[in-house]
């Protein structure tokens, strides 16, 4: 009896074990799966969160900064490090003047890969550069295809004892191309003034005179009590002592932003104010 009793509590407890491990081993594949499901929802949500391609610019004419890695290969100083990407049918382009003609072919990739694709060579423009004192020059220019803005690439050049050379390049900042200055003549054109307290305005349009293809705008101010305007640091007083403060002043480029400054008496102290004024290219008309 004891002996039958004995078998039971052993028989009992086996069952309770297979019971318990059978438990065991049904839990681990869940707690797997339950890792499996949590990460790949922190995948899909990291995914998400990750921004999307910047689309590309609209069609149009840009002015854009080319950055190099190296001071013997960079755009043309007349040209202030800038150069002109063209977008069209979404295809983006940048031509580079550069200093000489002294880098004779481009290759979009790294040097070692040039040789053996010599039908992916740029090839040169000849460009006349003009420079600030006056003087010009004809130095070679590359139409570069680009990829994307303000993100690095290899761009390897040839020069002209025929080496091949890497350097990694950027087309960052591109802006809206100005509209170029008109013949010389004069003009009316719409100007926008930005800035201070908003009470002030000018007359609009304004009359723009061009003359060896420089602008000279006239501004009237809606006050009597302006005395001078500084312009790109140069001071500019009145043209007249009756009136409306007028002063005639230079125009850089039509479509965009000029920062000037006005300098006002109206208050106790005269206080100098910043502003923008903008020309308005669409609007050119040629005066009567």
């Amino acid at each position: 009896m004891k002996l039958n009793h004995k078998f039971a509590l052993l028989l009992a407890g086996a069952v309770l074990a297979g019971s318990l491990t059978g438990c065991g081993a049904s839990g681990t594949p869940a707690s797997s799966a339950a890792s499996s499901e949590a990460a790949a929802s922190s995948a899909v949500s990291e995914a998400a969160s990750e921004p999307a391609a910047e689309a590309a610019l609209p069609d149009g004419v840009y002015t854009a900064d080319f950055d190099t890695d190296s001071s013997m290969f960079h755009a043309n100083e007349a040209n202030d490090g800038k150069g002109t990407l063209t977008v069209k049918d979404g295809q983006m382009t940048f031509h580079v003047s550069l200093v000489s003609k002294k880098i004779v072919n481009l290759y979009v990739g790294i040097a070692a890969d040039a040789e053996a694709h010599e039908t992916d060579w740029l090839q040169p423009t000849t460009d006349t550069v003009t420079y600030s004192d006056g003087l010009s020059d004809e130095v070679y220019g590359f139409d570069i295809p680009v990829k994307a803005l303000d993100e690095d690439f290899q761009l390897a050049i040839l020069g002209s004892k025929g080496k091949w050379y890497d350097h990694t390049v950027r087309v960052a900042n591109a802006q809206p191309a100005a509209a170029e200055a008109p013949a010389d003549g004069t003009y009316t054109c719409d100007v926008t003034l930005e800035g201070g307290s908003g009470r002030a305005t000018v007359e609009s349009p304004a009359a723009l005179t061009v003359a060896d293809g420089r602008m000279t705008a006239t501004i009237v101010w809606s006050s009597p009590n302006y005395d001078y305007m500084l312009v790109d640091g140069e001071k500019y007083l009145p043209t007249n002592t009756e009136g409306n403060s007028t002063f005639e002043i230079p125009v850089t480029a039509l479509d965009t932003p000029l920062d000037v400054v006005g300098d006002t008496v109206a208050m106790s102290t005269p206080h100098e104010i910043e502003y923008t004024l903008t020309f308005a290219s669409a609007s050119l008309t040629e005066a009567k």
